[in-house]
């Protein structure tokens, strides 16, 4: 059941970071040239396999169980509590949805007013290309490293990390610009959730904490949490209805 909720939690956090990385993507391949683009976005994921090769084995070898599940406990949590927040607020009204089809319009803009090389690589459309590789994916690898070495199943972590990216990769490349159809913040939402669930039954576990229904433990994390998520959303509503008719009425 953990490695079920792990697979889960891994897929669908890597597919959101890969949206937004294939959203630049396009961007620098469209405006800049397509060879610079994926040479770019092909030495960001070496880099980041690297990471996961190198980091990845010393973290389940050397370090205690104990300790690492209280560590990457509390990691989990501020990761899953930022992507949390922010899906609330976007659920809520109270924050801007994330529009993929707005941001790959603006990436052009900005990519095509910078003048190309007349010959060889486009060094613009790489940097672009890796950065944004690069840095979304730094988020999926390090959720890649401690949901699979708390679990012990790095290998199972990777392996749903890079599904996530050649089923977006293919996604993307049949759809092209039409990303903004894609559910990203229900997507971040159930991450968030996951994520926090994750973070507080390996901190507890961490703190010696003996869960009473073991690793279905995790499945209750994620009801509680799904639900305060939904309270949280409903009580911000109404706020934000009621300030919204006050000042109408003022």
């Amino acid at each position: 059941m953990r490695s079920l909720i792990l697979v889960a939690a891994v897929f669908l956090a890597s597919s959101v970071e890969m949206v937004e990385a294939l959203t630049i993507v396009l961007a620098a391949g469209t405006s800049r040239g397509w060879r610079s683009a994926f040479e770019g976005t092909a030495v960001a994921m070496g880099v980041l396999a690297v990471l996961v090769i190198g980091v990845g084995p010393a973290l389940v070898t050397y370090v205690p169980i104990s300790s690492l599940r209280l560590v990457i406990g509390a990691l989990l949590l501020i990761f899953g509590l930022q992507w949390l927040r922010k899906a609330i607020l976007r659920s809520s009204g109270l924050k801007a949805m994330h529009n993929e089809d707005e941001i790959f319009a603006r990436e052009v803009r900005k990519l095509s007013s910078i003048p190309k090389n007349s010959k060889g690589r486009d060094s613009t459309g790489f940097a672009v290309a890796f950065k944004g590789v690069f840095l979304e994916g730094l988020e999926v690898v390090i959720i890649v490293l401690t949901l699979g070495a708390t679990n012990h199943d790095l290998g199972l972590a990777a392996v749903s990390a890079l599904a996530a990216v050649v089923v977006v990769a293919i996604v993307g490349a049949l759809v092209s610009k039409q990303l903004s159809k894609v559910p990203e913040n229900a997507m971040k939402m159930g991450v968030g959730i996951m994520l926090v669930s994750f973070g507080s039954f390996w901190s507890g576990e961490g703190l010696g904490v003996r869960w009473p229904a073991s690793d279905a433990s995790i499945l209750v994390l994620i009801l509680l949490y799904a639900c305060l998520a939904l309270v949280m959303i409903k009580l911000l509503q109404f706020q934000y209805r009621r300030a919204a008719l006050s000042e109408g009425a003022a």
